[in-house]
């Protein structure tokens, strides 16, 4: 029985389509595809920035199991044995050195959890028609801590390290599971075959005009820059980019006149005069003050202070005695002072009258226009090939684990720090895991330890050059065997014929370009 799944990618999720079919039988499958926008997919790729990435734990849900080894029957293939060869490799090639060189084809898969916080699994590029496929654990998929469908934002980055994104950053488009994992959450089924669209890089800001920005439909951003008032009369236009912003009014405090009272401005008071009427040089300065505009409705330069008039009063500013003395003895001084002695509960101060002018001033700005860019780096199997598929393969062939296990062991020691790709290698030998309903599984003696590690590929035929193999087995979980407090194995679902028609789906279906 199988479940086929699309990613939106709007929000990450996925729909579900599912089709019964008996057990072992080589099933039917039914797609339901529902394609996501390009804008959509472009922003979980803008989300997946490097911060993002390097923000991300590992996966550690239900990782650690009790997992025991059968030694006697073991999983039954459902049906003849057989391959998919890599991406490159349809040709099979004689080599059977064994080797540790690390394949561009693996790297990790981000997502959101169930926790509203970014983590990872490990995932691994394989064959397909349109070169498009990621292999991974089913529970990096499909959300069994709150049932949701699916986890969010999902994408794949192959070679990821620390925050680098070598070969691009795949975002999932439609994911093909096991209907018995998502249903049951069988272990036996716990496996995902995702595609994914064209890889894209983060180019970086680009300054863009108007028509362009409106136009985009990625991440963008408006700039605005302070400019002169001369530029912004000279360059001004109805839709932008030159606008201005009036602020809101503000006050501020002159000093009063003295008798040297600016000629400028003393002309224009005995020529204008105040109220009508002309004055005198002698009385300029004094009447000047006294017309100074008010600064309050409540404070007209402190004629409505209370009954003693402090440093808030809006118009009354504190001064040293010595001032208030010089100020008072100089006759060309014609503003007013106030002296305040309120009693032996505060202490005597001294205040000058100020003028509170009152202005509206205006700023100028001109807009830029900016929007992050994508450049397409094409399908996933052409950047960095893809492994093979085996299924009904015999208990007991060597594997290559690839992934990037982190997390400590039983006994706090931390092995694996989950920055870099590591390797393992060993036999397969039949095992289950009541805590995860599996009774068909297959181990693999690993010290890999489970944060991180879920996912990881399991390579038969590994090759030395061509850094290329068969996927026979993801990691679903870790086992301390021998109870020393030490992980030592890795187990993974046997790979059969439904497994194969579940990749089959999957390697069929085109996803294109969201650039």
């Amino acid at each position: 029985m199988n479940r086929t799944l699309t990613l939106g990618a709007a929000s990450g999720l996925l729909a579900a389509a599912l089709v019964a079919v008996p057990a072992y039988a080589d099933p039917t499958y039914i797609e339901k595809e529902v394609l996501a926008g390009s804008s959509e997919a472009q922003a979980i790729a803008y989300f997946w920035d490097k911060a993002q990435l390097q923000d991300a734990t590992p996966y550690n849900v239900e990782t650690t199991v009790a997992a025991k080894h059968v030694s006697t029957g073991g999983p039954a293939a459902s049906s003849k044995p057989g391959t998919v060869p890599a991406i490159g490799d349809e040709k099979k090639s004689s080599s059977t050195t064994k080797n540790v060189n690390l394949p561009r084809t693996t790297g990790k898969v981000f997502f959101m959890g169930a926790d509203g916080k970014p983590h990872w699994c490990s995932g691994t590029s394989v064959q397909s028609k349109y070169r498009n496929v990621v292999a991974t654990a089913g529970r990096c998929v499909y959300d069994t801590v709150s049932n949701k469908l699916t986890l969010d934002h999902w994408v794949f980055v192959p070679g990821y390290y620390q925050g680098k994104t070598p070969w691009g950053i795949y975002v999932g488009k439609t994911a093909y599971t096991h209907y018995d994992f998502d249903v049951y959450e069988d272990g036996d089924r716990d496996y995902a075959f995702v595609t994914v669209y064209n890889g894209v890089q983060l180019t970086g800001d680009k300054e863009v005009d108007k028509k362009a920005y409106d136009a985009w439909k990625g991440a963008k951003k408006i700039l605005s820059e302070e400019v002169t008032k001369a530029e912004f009369e000279e360059k001004y236009t109805d839709g932008g980019p030159y606008w201005k912003k009036t602020l809101s009014p503000v006050t501020s405090p002159v000093d009063p006149p003295k008798a040297s009272f600016t000629q400028a401005e003393a002309e224009k008071y005995y020529t204008e005069g105040v109220d009508g009427v002309k004055l005198t040089t002698e009385s300029v300065a004094l009447a000047a003050y006294n017309a100074a505009p008010a600064g309050t409705n409540a404070l007209k330069n402190g004629e409505k202070c209370p009954s003693w008039c402090g440093p808030d009063s809006g118009t009354w500013y504190p001064i040293d005695e010595k001032t208030y003395n010089e100020l008072k003895a100089d006759n060309a001084f014609k503003g007013e002072l106030k002296k305040v002695d309120p009693g032996q509960y505060f202490k005597r101060e001294w205040f000058i009258k100020k003028w509170v002018k009152t202005s509206t001033p205006e700023v100028y700005y001109k807009d830029h226009y900016i929007i992050r860019g994508l450049e397409d780096v094409g399908r996933l199997g052409d950047r960095v090939g893809g492994q093979g598929l085996a299924y009904n393969q015999k208990i007991g062939k060597a594997h290559f684990i690839f992934g990037y296990p982190s997390g400590s062991h039983p006994d706090g020691n931390h092995a694996f720090s989950g920055n870099t790709l590591k390797w393992s290698y060993g036999k397969t030998f039949a095992a289950a895991s009541a805590e995860i309903k599996a009774e068909e599984l297959v181990g693999i003696k690993s010290s890999f330890t489970g944060q991180g590690a879920l996912g990881s590929a399991w390579l038969a035929g590994y090759k030395n050059a061509r850094r290329l193999g068969y996927l026979n087995g993801v990691t679903i979980a870790v086992a301390d065997r021998d109870g020393n407090k030490r992980i030592d194995t890795s187990v993974s679902p046997y790979f059969d014929g439904e497994t194969y028609g579940v990749y089959k789906s999957a390697a069929n279906v085109w996803s294109g370009s969201i650039v």
